[in-house]
């Protein structure tokens, strides 16, 4: 295979892949049985947190 070739196979489907791949971790993100983990990760940072 020629840089050209390679060039071209990357250009194309390279972004159909990588925008693939995005979406489906952006949709696994807000599955409905992912709700509890997400609000548990968005609320660890105040774990330790004084209420004084």
């Amino acid at each position: 295979m020629s840089y050209d070739t390679l060039r071209h196979l990357a250009d194309s489907w390279g972004l159909v892949f990588m925008t693939g791949t995005y979406l489906t971790f952006v949709g696994w993100a807000f599955l409905p049985r992912n709700r509890t983990r997400n609000r548990d990760a968005a609320q660890l940072i105040f774990k330790d947190r004084d209420h004084g």
